[in-house]
């Protein structure tokens, strides 16, 4: 017999993308033929991206897929969109028919033979995809290196793990999709994610929607981005343009002890000496994925009303929607986020029919507290709220002041259809780009027409003037003006509304007024004690007013109330190391600064930060390094565009940080 044709072999590097789903023996064992047809048509969807990400597809067996990119950006960017669509197509099944895909990235050494690959880049792929949660990206430390810099992600850093059948440990990180929007930066002056004493992250304006009718207005169809508190994540871009930034060091006695920084999940989070809660975010039962922002928006309110209960806890909204789609033991809900009790549920919205289910569980032991289901005409939702927070309140026994009773029982419009503007604006808001924040603005003129004395849509109108100048959209020099205006207007409607006095706040910060600043962030915290972004706002207007000391007890709040969202982390880290540098303790500040910039590698806050204490520790090069990657990414970054938004109450900090900027290479 003739001898049989060699197949060449040929060694190359190549990215390769390993993936499969989740749980598939068990779908298979309920109903085979639905699974097929399932994982049939998402293939289609996966071989598609593959292939417009310049990607090829090697194998396929059973429900596992394997594919070659030339490019680790490609591959990551290729996996992204395979999740966002898979989400998308999952939301029409019922939880317990939804299919998740597990991907594992990996940069290797491969052997090619025919159209097959071989070799240790392949098998590190497969190991890291294996390590990865259902609906999740896992990649290599190789890829990392690849990818940091360039695609606007979040990446955790989940350490060196040992794999099977691989001799060395593999570094692995979690891929977090939509932490950080598209990036502002080279957007005008082109400051983009900048501050020296911290980027610190606004709050939204508490925009949970209370319910109403779909509004038939140019919103209608629109597929928010909200989903995730990812989303939301977004807004910290905005102080970040130089509003947070370092001030004058003044001689005060130093803290005993450093800032206590949540570990990074290496160890449960103790419980608070009171009621402590997290609200997971609801399901979205509707058939309509659009209807998302109306179950993100149950959650949120929930949360707003509990966070202003002072005898209880209640964690940030951002960290818990961070669990928003995954399926989590409320154990590891518990031990992440240092909480006792977790409210979770489902909304379905039909027509002018919600039904909403929530339940109440002792997170610490997994055991059901008390479970309810209501059926209810859609006007009626702002009741149904009330009832599902009373029961926590009696459930858990706390006592309520009677200012506290007061503010649970105001309501803030008494339009549906004014709500439903205000809450699609936010929407639009929060996808932070010139052309979505005009469309805010629309919404909240809406809002305002339909019901003048409306003052959170005052408040959101404020904060889309406030955007248009943090990120420098405009050079119009009245926009700040016009964001006070707003401010006074919805504080002059009503003077107690929490969000008008946040806007105030970074308003007086953009205005370089720290210590009138504080005053109000302060008043925030009195009003809801439970939201992180009044103390990042109050450690910023500290850091701007020389009190530094006291600036890293306010984020240490902050921190605690936010410990799992990276990128609210990283921003809050960030103003942390701004505190540390201005105390000149500046061996602590590059520890915490390059944690920040390990949750967040486009966090320029921090890398500007960085580059001001490597340059006044005499350490140059490494100033010079950091200055560079921000320019890499935003060449019209300059000295002029950072002394505009430095908030200092002594300009003799201002020519400090510039000083060291301008050494280290800014011109």
């Amino acid at each position: 017999m003739p001898a049989q044709a060699r197949v060449s072999m040929e060694r190359k590097l190549a990215a390769i993308l390993s993936a499969d789903v989740a749980g598939y023996s068990r779908l298979m064992g309920e109903d085979e033929e639905a699974t097929i047809r399932t994982l049939t048509a998402y293939r289609e969807v996966t071989d598609s991206l593959i292939h417009q990400h310049r990607g090829r597809v090697v194998n396929t067996a059973g429900d596992s897929v394997l594919a070659e990119f030339a490019s680790a950006v490609d591959a990551v960017q290729c996996a992204v969109g395979i999740q966002q669509a898979l989400k998308s197509k999952n939301a029409a099944l019922p939880p317990e028919r939804r299919m998740e895909f597990r991907i594992g990235i990996n940069v290797g050494d491969v052997v090619a033979e025919g159209e097959q690959l071989y070799g240790d880049g392949v098998n590190v792929a497969a190991r890291v995809q294996a390590l990865a949660d259902a609906g999740s990206i896992f990649i290599s430390g190789t890829v990392y290196d690849q990818v940091k810099n360039k695609l606007a992600l979040s990446y955790e850093d989940l350490g060196e793990q040992r794999v099977k059948n691989i001799a060395d440990p593999v570094r692995v990180y979690r891929v977090v999709p939509h932490q950080v929007p598209s990036p502002l930066v080279g957007e005008g002056q082109g400051e983009g994610e900048y501050g020296t004493a911290g980027t610190v992250t606004p709050p939204h304006p508490n925009l949970s929607p209370q319910g109403g009718k779909e509004p038939k207005s140019p919103t209608q169809g629109l597929k928010t981005r909200l989903p995730r508190a990812a989303a939301l994540a977004g807004i910290g871009v905005l102080l970040s343009v130089g509003i947070i930034v370092g001030v004058q060091y003044l001689s005060v006695r130093l803290p005993a002890s450093s800032a206590n920084i949540p570990p990074q999940q290496a160890s449960a989070l103790p419980l608070p000496d009171k009621p402590s809660i997290a609200v997971l975010p609801f399901t979205n039962m509707s058939e309509d994925p659009q209807q998302d922002p109306f179950s993100d928006g149950i959650t949120e309110d929930l949360t707003a009303d509990l966070a202003k209960i002072s005898s209880l806890f209640v964690i940030s909204r951002h960290s818990a929607f961070t669990y928003k789609g995954k399926t989590v033991k409320v154990q590891d809900v518990s031990r992440e986020l240092g909480v006792r009790y977790v409210l979770e549920g489902s909304v379905r919205k039909a027509d002018n029919q919600v039904r909403i289910t929530a339940q109440l569980i002792d997170a610490t032991t997994g055991g059901h507290l008390w479970s309810e289901r209501y059926d209810r005409p859609l006007h009626d939702i702002f009741a149904l709220q009330d009832e599902i927070r009373h029961k926590i309140v009696v459930y858990l026994a706390l006592k309520l002041t009677d200012v506290e009773q007061e503010r649970l029982e105001r309501m803030y419009t008494g339009n549906p259809e004014a709500y439903e503007y205000r809450l699609r604006g936010t929407a639009y808001f929060l996808r932070l780009t010139k052309e979505d924040n005009a469309r805010a603005r629309q919404m909240s003129e809406q809002a305002i027409t339909l019901d003048p004395t409306y003052a959170q849509a005052y408040a959101l109108q404020g904060f889309t003037h406030w955007a248009e100048w943090s990120a420098q959209w405009s050079q119009d020099p009245q926009i700040v003006e016009r964001a006070l205006a707003l401010a006074q207007q919805a504080l002059t409607l009503d003077d107690s509304l929490p969000q008008a006095h946040e806007l105030m706040g970074f308003v007086l910060l953009a205005k370089k007024q720290p210590e009138q600043a504080s005053a109000e962030f302060e008043r925030v915290i009195a009003h809801s004690s439970n939201w992180s972004s009044p103390y990042a706002g109050l450690a910023a207007s500290l850091n701007a007013a020389g009190r530094p000391a006291e600036a890293i007890a306010a984020i240490e709040k902050a921190l605690r109330l936010e410990p799992r969202n990276p990128f609210f982390l990283s921003n809050y880290l960030t103003a942390l190391g701004g505190s540390y540098r201005l105390l000149r303790r500046y061996e602590e500040a590059i520890t915490v600064l390059k944690r920040a910039l390990t949750l967040n590698p486009r966090n320029f806050g921090a890398r500007q930060t960085l580059a001001v204490v490597y340059s006044e520790l005499g350490r140059e090069a490494e100033a010079q390094a950091e200055v560079g990657e921000i320019l890499k990414v935003s060449p019209n970054f300059s000295l002029e565009g950072v002394k505009q938004r430095l908030p200092f109450k002594d300009p003799a900090e201002a020519e400090r940080v510039l000083a060291a900027l301008r050494k280290a290479g800014l011109k």
